[in-house]
């Protein structure tokens, strides 16, 4: 016979959680996703997406960006032009990520070209005889020009200065090559700390707060109570500092998550003495393009910073779309060439010193962790002789993290 048979034909709260122990949590969640989505959407997202239980404060994920596509030149880089016109002509790159680039693989160097006997300038393009991995540090990646005509003599190749972009291009297998290099992008190994996030409420016994978690009410207190609690996890989810310290008052350890703000190294600068609609698209082009992100993406902004968009006049180009509503939040459309992002003002930024500033959040990559999901426990503090009220004690232990880390975006706003 099955384990999860309840041979007793009652459901109660400890059967259901013993049984399905999801079950009351998604309930709770599905309830509190209701109270003031549009002060909490980061917290109101992440509910709305669903937790992954973790058995430990600690939580040790792994974080992967794609490859990246391009590197830049930090030396020149000088083709060595044989006296047989009709041998390869080689080139060594140095460049600020040598170990990009694998044997068998094309380059483009977008402001190099190659002058041919005609006088034609046509690109530069090279392949990769030999990559840096496995070779004495510094000594390049090995290359042959590739648009050159197979008699070369009157052709000369551009020289390559420091600073050009060097753009990695698809394989170039040979005939019988049946292995490449291996494609290698490791994943970061990072961690975050569950912080317990805790709010007591408590009533007089003239009235009676909690019936049974089932069928759990929210009364007017709980609400409220309910609100700060979000509000402060919220600034946490944001902006927190990860710590792991002891309080010498309890003699216990406290932790502290980080918030997501940290987690990301991509950053955009948005200036507002010259912000217009074509800095609203330098913006979507940064946030959608080169890291293999969604196409939708949420721009969490303060008040400085929705006052200034509020204030641009849009073109054919980017323009402001309808409002939607996702996640019980009431987001604000602009679309581009590049992607769709959706605005939502959050006092959570001006509360926290960063009124002119904001995140560009990918709803996609962003899990959050519970140790502890958010529950209600009731507290018998009149027969412990406390106090003559009836109270509870609710709780959350978790912390959120970023999967791909470029997909999203600070926005730091200078005026």
């Amino acid at each position: 016979m099955s384990d999860n048979i309840n041979n007793s034909n009652i459901t109660t709260t400890q059967t259901t959680r013993e049984l399905a122990p999801g079950l009351l949590r998604n309930t709770i969640d599905e309830r509190i996703v209701r109270i003031r989505p549009m002060s909490t959407p980061i917290d109101q997202i992440s509910r709305c997406a669903g937790a992954r239980g973790t058995k430990s404060m600690v939580v040790e994920y792994y974080s992967v960006d794609t490859k990246a596509v391009s590197a830049m030149s930090t030396a020149n880089c000088e083709a060595a032009m044989p006296s047989d016109s009709s041998a390869p002509v080689t080139l060594t790159l140095h460049t600020d990520n040598d170990d990009l680039f694998d044997s068998s693989e094309t380059i483009m160097v977008p402001e190099g070209s190659v002058t041919l006997a005609t006088g034609v300038r046509v690109p530069l393009q090279l392949y990769v005889v030999a990559g840096s991995r496995g070779r004495q540090a510094g000594s390049g990646v090995e290359c042959i020009v590739t648009s050159l005509p197979e008699d070369h003599s009157g052709c000369s190749v551009d020289t390559i200065v420091p600073g050009m972009e060097i753009v990695r291009m698809g394989r170039a297998a040979a005939e019988l090559d049946v292995q490449t290099p291996q494609f290698a992008v490791l994943p970061r190994k990072s961690r975050n700390f569950c912080q317990i996030f805790k709010m007591q409420v408590e009533q007089s016994t003239m009235q009676r707060i909690i019936d049974k978690e089932a069928g759990w009410t929210f009364s007017d207190q709980e609400e409220a109570a309910i609100i700060d609690m979000r509000l402060g996890m919220e600034k946490n989810f944001l902006f927190g500092t990860k710590a792991r310290f002891n309080d010498p008052a309890k003699q216990q350890e406290v932790f502290l998550t980080g918030g997501i703000w940290e987690q990301t190294g991509h950053s955009f600068t948005l200036p507002y003495a010259n912000l217009s609609a074509d800095t609203l698209i330098s913006l979507c082009r940064e946030a959608f393009t080169g890291n293999n992100g969604s196409r939708r993406k949420i721009l969490l902004a303060g008040t400085s910073l929705v006052e200034a968009l509020s204030k641009l006049e849009y073109n054919k180009t980017v323009s402001a779309g309808e409002t939607v509503v996702k996640w019980g939040i009431e987001l604000k459309e602009i679309r581009s060439n590049f992607g769709s992002l959706y605005i939502v003002h959050s006092e959570i930024f001006d509360q926290c010193g960063h009124s002119s500033d904001g995140f560009v959040l990918d709803p996609d990559y962003v899990q959050k962790y519970c140790l502890t999901p958010f529950t209600v426990e009731k507290l018998d503090l009149r027969s412990s002789g406390q106090r003559n009220t009836d109270a509870v004690v609710i709780t959350e232990a978790s912390c959120l993290v970023l999967r791909y880390p470029q997909a999203h975006m600070r926005v730091v706003g200078v005026r």
